[in-house]
């Protein structure tokens, strides 16, 4: 392992009092800020998520209106346009992380908030669904909110309260996302479809001022040859990095094969077009908001009791909630399957998150946040298309039943990891006694 990198083990339980005193680094003089902070990236990041969930309920009938007909042509392309800003955003997510680590992560909060606020405006001026796609493939390479702004709130976070803040800021991303659909959908239903982009690049406007006015960095870069700042490749060195990554990209990838095609799945169980987007909103609406509560809540608990274990659970509940979301024949059966359903899947990210912070030097936040989110975005480009796929294929049900096996299988993958690698981890510590005890007998 590479020097300067030795952290506690991913997934692990709280190390005892007396050994977390006696690796504790070093206090960041940011940390006198953090709570400020905080503020101030939850205030920006929920503008944030409320400005890009804000068009998610009218995907499919907005790439309908831009000329494509037939059910199984707009679920396909609905899914293609999803999939194109998760698959840019995983190859930059990692560049940006370089450039986080080096010239503040602030900055790259910005980046993010500004760039997406033009990508946006620009997709409500689109004249064919080509240029949809494009545009959205433009937004995964510049947008990224939700890692940035991690990254920086990891980096001036006392490490005791990790598991609140990042539960906090995922309580923003679910806040946001019950507010923006609903509000999203009625402004389609009583607008039109382009007026809604507009409105979501000046809330993203308006929440990069916030970051670029209120949120305080004293940001030094570190010599690229300091201990403790870690390159990419020393990032991945670290034992059971590249196992979390792949946990990520496997419950990106199941959690959003659904999405796509999740409007057009409302609209059958309506029987009817009108006000579809304003319903779709408001079912998604109270799913994030669940999750919400969910994010804090499972955040402080993990403080406590350890965040591997609770990765597991939430995985499992969301998996067989998704699978009977598959088998409902009304908008209240699906109202209440998505509630449970929400409740679960907001625990796993602040759990995940929380367990990279534990894993990977302050040093290494941007680059660690930036290769997981390249990993999550690999799951968040595969998903819509595979699950566009299936529902043109299969029916509309089907990317439900997909997404709860591959969540459960993430449960069972979790699990099986998080046990091998704590014997693995006990294994090596009683072989560090023994050179210890025999180091001593020498002398």
């Amino acid at each position: 392992m590479p020097e300067g990198l030795a952290q506690p083990i991913p997934g692990a339980d709280p190390q005892p009092p007396e050994v977390a005193e006696a690796i504790e680094e070093p206090v960041d003089p940011n940390e006198r800020y953090w709570g400020r902070t905080l503020a101030a990236a939850w205030v920006a990041q929920l503008l944030s998520m409320v400005a890009f969930s804000f068009v998610m309920p009218f995907i499919p009938f907005y790439i309908r209106d831009l000329g494509v007909t037939g059910e199984k042509a707009v679920a396909m392309w609905a899914g293609i346009a999803i999939t194109g800003s998760g698959l840019t955003m995983a190859l930059t997510a990692p560049i940006w992380g370089i450039v986080s680590d080096r010239y503040g992560r602030k900055a790259m909060v910005q980046r993010s908030m500004f760039g997406g606020a033009v990508v946006m405006a620009l997709m409500g001026l689109s004249g064919n669904i080509y240029q949809l796609v494009g545009l959205r493939a433009l937004q995964g390479m510049l947008t990224g909110t939700m890692s940035a702004s991690i990254a920086l709130v990891s980096s001036i976070t006392p490490r005791r309260r990790l598991g609140f803040s990042l539960g906090m800021m995922q309580m923003a991303v679910y806040a946001g996302s019950a507010v923006g659909p609903w509000l999203g959908g009625l402004a389609s239903d009583h607008f039109g479809y382009r007026l809604p982009f507009a409105l979501t690049g000046l809330l993203l406007f308006f929440a990069g001022t916030i970051v670029l006015f209120l949120v305080h960095e004293d940001f030094t870069p570190a010599p690229l040859t300091e201990k403790g700042t870690a390159g990419l490749r020393e990032v991945l060195a670290i034992p059971g990095f590249k196992n979390l990554c792949l946990l990520v990209t496997l419950t990106s990838f199941g959690f959003v094969v659904f999405v796509p095609t999740f409007p057009l799945f409302v609209e059958r169980l309506m029987h009817t077009k009108t006000n579809v987007a304003s319903m779709t909103g408001m079912i998604e609406s109270i799913a994030s908001l669940m999750a919400g509560i969910s994010a804090v809540t499972i955040g402080r608990i993990g403080d406590r009791i350890g965040h591997r274990r609770l990765l597991v659970s939430c995985t499992t509940l969301s998996g067989i909630f998704s699978v009977l979301a598959a088998f409902v024949r009304s908008i209240p059966e699906l109202v209440g399957f998505r509630v449970v359903f929400g409740f679960a899947a907001g625990g796993t990210s602040p759990v995940m998150n929380a367990i990279i912070a534990e894993a990977v030097p302050v040093g290494g936040f941007g680059r660690a946040y930036g290769l997981t989110t390249a990993a999550g975005s690999i799951g968040w480009g595969l998903g819509p298309l595979v699950g566009g796929a299936l529902a043109a294929q299969y029916g509309l049900r089907m990317p439900f039943v997909a997404t709860g096996v591959m969540l459960v299988l993430v449960s069972l993958f979790a699990a099986h990891y998080f046990a091998v690698h704590r014997r693995q981890v006990l294994a090596r510590a009683a072989l560090r006694e023994v050179d210890l005890a025999e180091e001593g007998l020498a002398d």
